[in-house]
């Protein structure tokens, strides 16, 4: 497909973390449109495997649509993308894809599948597998029903992902783990966070083992949650942002620096770039990315110095595919 370019002024933004000193200089190098081919195009993820890149989104006629399919595109330079794959259901909605790479040198595909019954919409996560992109195994089921297996991350061979509940009156969060991707056992059945509705999720593992989990909390309170654990994740100590939140992931820079890319909502409504201070529990807006409306729901990666990043965003009145390109200087 044709990519679309469009250029935006660069945003400089200063921040006054208690771990910066001086100010910190956050950069827009560029971003580009790379698919707008459905009617809504949303809910990113990206992953950079065997020298290409793999974008994946949901694609279907609405937010919410029984037609959901999972798109996979595939790119060589990060600039030219074109679709490696689409995996469709003849039953459900497929919801939210995650893209990973596996210890054993795999692409797993993650995501849900929602399915009208006559009692309501019901829920099951899914994985599926490809050493290409272009091939997928038949999809697997993991996790519990009606319990959405959010985001997977793999650490020291494990992969580990918090679920929350989606059915009728459950509303809690849950923690996986697997060895595999394929069968996942439960850590830790009921997660001690403040907030009736806890959910969507996105950890980060230092070399010490450390985990940091970004939280979003709708319900009461709506604020952002960050937790803090150790080995074997069964604890978990949390801190609120004060700062309502959707969408949420995050990386560590080489620098140790901590950064989110979520939805903020305080107006406009914005997909950003945050400055996360896990140590004093404390978000601070760095960079607002070209966006608003229907936004969010970020990959990243780190390559070559500079933070990848794909979204989605309704601010050129469709929903469509984003990929911005960001640097950073102290």
């Amino acid at each position: 497909m044709k990519i679309v370019t469009s250029a935006f002024a660069v945003i400089l933004l200063s921040t006054n973390l208690s771990f910066a000193d001086d100010a910190s200089r956050v950069t827009l190098v560029g971003v580009q449109r790379i698919w707008n081919n459905a009617p809504h195009n949303a809910f990113t993820d990206l992953v950079r495997f065997k020298d290409h890149w793999y974008c994946v989104f949901r694609e279907g006629k609405g937010h919410v649509s029984p037609d959901g399919a999972l798109r996979v595109l595939t790119s060589a330079d990060g600039e030219n993308w074109k679709s490696a794959a689409l995996v469709t259901s003849d039953n459900s909605d497929l919801r939210d894809a995650k893209i990973t790479v596996t210890p054993d040198g795999q692409l797993m595909l993650a995501g849900a599948e929602a399915i009208e019954k006559p009692t309501g919409r019901h829920h099951q996560s899914l994985v599926w597998f490809s050493s290409d992109g272009r091939k997928w195994s038949p999809k697997r089921k993991v996790g519990d029903p009606e319990n959405w297996l959010w985001r997977i991350t793999w650490h020291k061979g494990n992969a580990y992902g918090f679920g929350y509940g989606c059915g009728a009156g459950e509303r809690g969060s849950r923690l996986f783990k697997s060895s595999d991707g394929r069968s996942f056992e439960t850590l830790i059945e009921n997660v001690d966070v403040e907030g009736t509705y806890p959910n969507e999720t996105s950890i980060v593992f230092l070399p010490d083992d450390t985990a940091y989990c970004l939280l979003r909390q709708d319900g009461k309170p709506n604020f952002g949650c960050l937790g803090t654990s150790h080995p074997p994740y069964t604890d978990w100590d949390w801190k609120s942002l004060g700062v309502r939140l959707g969408g949420p992931h995050m990386i560590q820079l080489p620098d140790g620096r901590f950064v989110a890319v979520v939805r903020l909502y305080d107006a406009p409504v914005r997909t950003a770039v945050c400055w996360l201070d896990p140590e004093n529990g404390k978000l601070t807006e760095a960079l607002k990315l070209p966006s608003g409306g229907d936004t969010s729901y970020a990959g990243l990666v780190w390559h070559d110095g500079l933070l990848w990043i794909s979204y989605y965003s309704s601010h050129e009145g469709k929903t469509s595919i984003y990929l911005a390109k960001v640097r950073f200087e102290r």
